[in-house]
Protein backbone atom coordinates (compact mmCIF):
# COMPACT_ATOMS: atom_id res chain seq x y z
CA UNK A 1 0.00 0.00 0.00
CA UNK A 2 1.07 3.65 -0.88
CA UNK A 3 2.81 5.51 1.63
CA UNK A 4 0.06 8.23 1.92
CA UNK A 5 1.31 10.50 4.41
CA UNK A 6 5.32 11.18 2.51
CA UNK A 7 5.15 15.02 3.67
CA UNK A 8 8.07 15.83 1.41
CA UNK A 9 6.01 14.23 -1.68
CA UNK A 10 5.32 18.07 -3.76
CA UNK A 11 4.56 18.45 -7.61
CA UNK A 12 7.37 19.42 -9.64
CA UNK A 13 5.25 21.66 -11.36
CA UNK A 14 5.83 25.21 -11.08
CA UNK A 15 3.20 26.59 -8.99
CA UNK A 16 2.09 29.02 -11.52
CA UNK A 17 0.78 26.08 -13.73
CA UNK A 18 -0.79 24.18 -10.93
CA UNK A 19 -4.44 23.60 -11.77
CA UNK A 20 -6.82 26.29 -10.34
CA UNK A 21 -9.73 23.50 -10.09
CA UNK A 22 -9.08 19.76 -10.04
CA UNK A 23 -12.24 17.22 -9.97
CA UNK A 24 -11.81 13.70 -8.69
CA UNK A 25 -14.19 10.44 -9.68
CA UNK A 26 -12.77 8.59 -6.13
CA UNK A 27 -13.27 5.24 -7.78
CA UNK A 28 -12.14 1.82 -6.34
CA UNK A 29 -13.27 1.21 -3.01
CA UNK A 30 -15.01 -1.66 -3.14
CA UNK A 31 -12.59 -3.44 -5.44
CA UNK A 32 -9.38 -2.77 -2.79
CA UNK A 33 -11.91 -4.57 0.27
CA UNK A 34 -12.64 -7.11 -2.67
CA UNK A 35 -8.57 -7.25 -2.90
CA UNK A 36 -8.64 -8.01 0.73
CA UNK A 37 -11.31 -10.16 1.15
CA UNK A 38 -13.39 -7.53 3.44
CA UNK A 39 -16.72 -6.11 2.80
CA UNK A 40 -17.11 -2.88 0.48
CA UNK A 41 -17.56 -0.85 3.43
CA UNK A 42 -13.98 -1.83 4.57
CA UNK A 43 -12.79 0.22 1.69
CA UNK A 44 -14.96 3.07 1.74
CA UNK A 45 -13.85 3.42 5.70
CA UNK A 46 -10.16 3.27 4.22
CA UNK A 47 -11.11 5.75 1.08
CA UNK A 48 -11.52 8.34 4.20
CA UNK A 49 -7.58 8.27 4.61
CA UNK A 50 -7.10 9.48 1.18
CA UNK A 51 -9.38 12.42 1.20
CA UNK A 52 -7.63 13.84 3.90
CA UNK A 53 -4.62 13.54 1.95
CA UNK A 54 -5.63 15.15 -1.06
CA UNK A 55 -7.42 18.13 0.27
CA UNK A 56 -4.34 18.93 2.80
CA UNK A 57 -1.85 17.99 -0.44
CA UNK A 58 -4.45 20.52 -2.79
CA UNK A 59 -4.28 23.46 -0.19
CA UNK A 60 -0.61 23.19 0.60
CA UNK A 61 0.42 23.27 -3.38
CA UNK A 62 -2.27 26.14 -4.11
CA UNK A 63 -5.56 24.76 -6.04
CA UNK A 64 -8.04 26.47 -5.77
CA UNK A 65 -10.80 24.55 -6.09
CA UNK A 66 -10.68 20.74 -5.33
CA UNK A 67 -14.56 19.12 -6.28
CA UNK A 68 -14.62 15.20 -4.83
CA UNK A 69 -17.59 13.05 -6.46
CA UNK A 70 -17.98 11.45 -2.57
CA UNK A 71 -21.85 9.70 -3.72
CA UNK A 72 -23.56 10.01 -7.13
CA UNK A 73 -27.15 10.36 -8.14
CA UNK A 74 -27.25 6.43 -9.22
CA UNK A 75 -25.30 5.72 -5.93
CA UNK A 76 -28.78 5.28 -4.23
CA UNK A 77 -29.05 1.96 -5.97
CA UNK A 78 -26.60 0.46 -4.32
CA UNK A 79 -28.17 -2.03 -1.28
CA UNK A 80 -29.52 -0.11 1.71
CA UNK A 81 -26.81 -0.79 4.14
CA UNK A 82 -23.78 0.02 1.88
CA UNK A 83 -25.54 3.48 1.17
CA UNK A 84 -26.38 3.80 5.18
CA UNK A 85 -22.38 3.33 5.93
CA UNK A 86 -21.44 5.91 3.17
CA UNK A 87 -23.93 8.13 4.36
CA UNK A 88 -22.16 7.60 8.26
CA UNK A 89 -18.77 8.19 7.14
CA UNK A 90 -19.44 11.61 5.25
CA UNK A 91 -21.43 12.56 8.96
CA UNK A 92 -18.25 11.33 10.73
CA UNK A 93 -15.98 13.06 8.02
CA UNK A 94 -18.17 16.64 7.93
CA UNK A 95 -18.28 16.39 11.65
CA UNK A 96 -14.30 15.25 12.93
CA UNK A 97 -12.72 17.38 9.91
CA UNK A 98 -14.29 20.78 10.86
CA UNK A 99 -11.65 21.62 12.96
CA UNK A 100 -8.75 20.35 10.88
CA UNK A 101 -10.37 22.21 7.73
CA UNK A 102 -10.63 25.58 9.31
CA UNK A 103 -7.24 25.34 10.67
CA UNK A 104 -6.08 25.18 6.86
CA UNK A 105 -8.25 27.71 5.43
CA UNK A 106 -10.69 25.52 3.81
CA UNK A 107 -14.28 26.65 2.47
CA UNK A 108 -16.86 23.99 2.18
CA UNK A 109 -19.58 23.32 0.25
CA UNK A 110 -21.92 20.27 -1.21
CA UNK A 111 -22.97 20.45 -4.00
CA UNK A 112 -25.87 18.09 -5.68
CA UNK A 113 -29.46 17.01 -4.85
CA UNK A 114 -29.10 18.16 -1.22
CA UNK A 115 -32.83 17.34 -0.60
CA UNK A 116 -32.37 13.76 -1.10
CA UNK A 117 -30.22 13.47 1.99
CA UNK A 118 -31.16 12.91 5.73
CA UNK A 119 -32.47 16.17 7.49
CA UNK A 120 -29.55 15.89 9.99
CA UNK A 121 -26.93 15.77 7.28
CA UNK A 122 -28.20 18.38 5.83
CA UNK A 123 -28.13 20.18 8.73
CA UNK A 124 -24.87 19.09 9.69
CA UNK A 125 -23.53 20.41 5.95
CA UNK A 126 -25.13 23.65 6.22
CA UNK A 127 -23.33 24.38 9.86
CA UNK A 128 -19.79 23.67 8.64
CA UNK A 129 -20.44 25.68 5.60
CA UNK A 130 -21.39 27.96 7.96
CA UNK A 131 -18.24 28.19 9.80
CA UNK A 132 -16.03 27.65 7.18
CA UNK A 133 -17.77 30.86 4.93
CA UNK A 134 -15.11 33.26 6.38
CA UNK A 135 -11.78 31.21 5.13
CA UNK A 136 -10.34 32.67 2.20
CA UNK A 137 -8.05 29.15 0.92
CA UNK A 138 -8.78 25.70 -0.65
CA UNK A 139 -12.84 25.67 -2.13
CA UNK A 140 -13.64 22.15 -1.45
CA UNK A 141 -16.69 20.82 -3.09
CA UNK A 142 -17.98 17.86 -2.04
CA UNK A 143 -20.83 16.37 -4.75
CA UNK A 144 -23.55 14.58 -3.14
CA UNK A 145 -26.87 12.64 -4.77
CA UNK A 146 -25.16 14.91 -7.58
CA UNK A 147 -25.05 13.84 -11.56
CA UNK A 148 -24.55 16.26 -14.71
CA UNK A 149 -27.48 15.30 -16.40
CA UNK A 150 -29.67 16.29 -13.57
CA UNK A 151 -27.78 19.24 -12.59
CA UNK A 152 -28.26 20.76 -16.74
CA UNK A 153 -31.77 19.83 -16.33
CA UNK A 154 -32.72 21.82 -13.03
CA UNK A 155 -30.77 24.75 -14.79
CA UNK A 156 -32.61 24.51 -17.81
CA UNK A 157 -35.93 24.13 -15.94
CA UNK A 158 -34.90 27.53 -13.57
CA UNK A 159 -34.34 29.38 -17.02
CA UNK A 160 -37.37 28.57 -18.44
CA UNK A 161 -38.91 29.84 -15.28
CA UNK A 162 -37.44 32.82 -15.94
CA UNK A 163 -38.28 33.34 -19.33
CA UNK A 164 -41.96 32.18 -18.43
CA UNK A 165 -42.00 35.19 -15.80
CA UNK A 166 -40.79 37.88 -18.12
CA UNK A 167 -37.58 38.08 -16.35
CA UNK A 168 -35.50 36.56 -19.21
CA UNK A 169 -35.39 36.36 -22.86
CA UNK A 170 -34.35 33.22 -24.85
CA UNK A 171 -32.15 35.55 -26.98
CA UNK A 172 -29.93 36.69 -23.59
CA UNK A 173 -29.61 33.51 -22.83
CA UNK A 174 -25.54 32.52 -23.37
CA UNK A 175 -23.49 29.76 -21.67
CA UNK A 176 -22.65 31.97 -18.86
CA UNK A 177 -26.21 32.46 -18.32
CA UNK A 178 -26.52 28.29 -18.16
CA UNK A 179 -23.25 28.24 -15.67
CA UNK A 180 -24.92 30.74 -13.74
CA UNK A 181 -27.55 28.11 -12.99
CA UNK A 182 -24.90 25.02 -12.23
CA UNK A 183 -24.48 23.84 -8.89
CA UNK A 184 -20.47 25.43 -9.45
CA UNK A 185 -21.96 28.89 -10.10
CA UNK A 186 -19.22 31.26 -9.04
CA UNK A 187 -16.10 28.44 -9.27
CA UNK A 188 -14.39 28.10 -12.46
CA UNK A 189 -14.42 24.83 -14.40
CA UNK A 190 -12.08 22.13 -13.79
CA UNK A 191 -8.62 22.13 -15.36
CA UNK A 192 -7.84 18.64 -14.54
CA UNK A 193 -10.23 15.86 -13.95
CA UNK A 194 -8.41 12.60 -12.01
CA UNK A 195 -10.32 8.97 -12.08
CA UNK A 196 -9.00 6.24 -10.04
CA UNK A 197 -9.07 2.68 -10.34
CA UNK A 198 -8.76 2.21 -14.35
CA UNK A 199 -11.82 2.88 -15.33
CA UNK A 200 -11.96 5.41 -18.35
CA UNK A 201 -15.27 7.29 -18.35
CA UNK A 202 -16.75 10.44 -16.69
CA UNK A 203 -19.62 8.72 -14.52
CA UNK A 204 -22.28 11.73 -15.20
CA UNK A 205 -19.92 14.03 -13.45
CA UNK A 206 -19.30 17.99 -13.83
CA UNK A 207 -20.12 17.38 -17.62
CA UNK A 208 -20.64 21.00 -18.57
CA UNK A 209 -18.27 22.06 -16.91
CA UNK A 210 -15.44 19.45 -17.88
CA UNK A 211 -15.88 20.90 -21.42
CA UNK A 212 -12.37 21.80 -21.98
CA UNK A 213 -10.42 19.76 -18.73
CA UNK A 214 -7.76 17.26 -18.85
CA UNK A 215 -8.48 14.10 -18.21
CA UNK A 216 -5.88 11.84 -16.18
CA UNK A 217 -6.72 8.09 -15.64
CA UNK A 218 -4.88 5.54 -13.27
CA UNK A 219 -5.06 2.13 -12.12
CA UNK A 220 -4.71 2.90 -8.81
CA UNK A 221 -7.77 2.67 -6.24
CA UNK A 222 -8.46 4.86 -4.30
CA UNK A 223 -8.15 3.84 -0.67
CA UNK A 224 -4.37 3.46 -2.00
CA UNK A 225 -4.24 7.10 -3.70
CA UNK A 226 -1.97 9.39 -1.48
CA UNK A 227 0.52 12.67 -2.13
CA UNK A 228 2.70 10.59 -4.36
CA UNK A 229 -0.38 9.69 -7.11
CA UNK A 230 -1.69 13.20 -6.94
CA UNK A 231 1.69 14.59 -7.36
CA UNK A 232 2.03 12.46 -10.51
CA UNK A 233 -1.45 13.64 -11.88
CA UNK A 234 -0.48 17.32 -11.50
CA UNK A 235 2.58 16.63 -13.23
CA UNK A 236 1.15 14.95 -15.94
CA UNK A 237 -1.15 17.89 -16.27
CA UNK A 238 1.48 20.47 -16.16
CA UNK A 239 3.97 19.09 -18.82
CA UNK A 240 0.70 19.10 -21.40
CA UNK A 241 0.01 22.29 -23.86
CA UNK A 242 -3.62 23.47 -23.43
CA UNK A 243 -5.22 24.74 -26.71
CA UNK A 244 -9.15 25.11 -26.09
CA UNK A 245 -9.54 23.80 -29.99
CA UNK A 246 -6.94 26.22 -31.08
CA UNK A 247 -3.37 26.00 -32.63
CA UNK A 248 0.05 26.68 -30.83
CA UNK A 249 3.68 27.93 -31.77
CA UNK A 250 4.35 27.30 -35.18
CA UNK A 251 1.32 25.36 -36.10
CA UNK A 252 -1.17 28.40 -35.70
CA UNK A 253 0.91 29.82 -38.71
CA UNK A 254 -0.76 27.58 -41.66
CA UNK A 255 -1.93 30.42 -44.32
CA UNK A 256 -5.15 30.23 -46.36
CA UNK A 257 -3.60 28.25 -49.01
CA UNK A 258 -2.38 25.58 -47.42
CA UNK A 259 -5.38 24.82 -45.75
CA UNK A 260 -7.06 25.29 -49.04
CA UNK A 261 -4.38 22.73 -50.51
CA UNK A 262 -2.98 20.77 -47.89
CA UNK A 263 -1.18 18.45 -50.37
Amino acid sequence: MTALGSKDITPQTPRSRIPRHIGIIMDGNGRWASLRRRPRVFGHRNGVESVRQVVKAAGEWGVETLTLYAFSEENWKRPSDEVGVIMGLLDTYVRKECAELDRNNVQFRAIGDLDRLKESTRELIQDVTRKLSGNSGLVLNLALSYGGRMEITRAVKAIAEKIKAGELKPDDISQETIGQYLFTSGSSDPDLIIRTSGEQRMSNFLLWQSAYSELYFTDVLWPDFGRREFADAIDSFGARERRFGGLVGSQSAFSAEQVMNPC
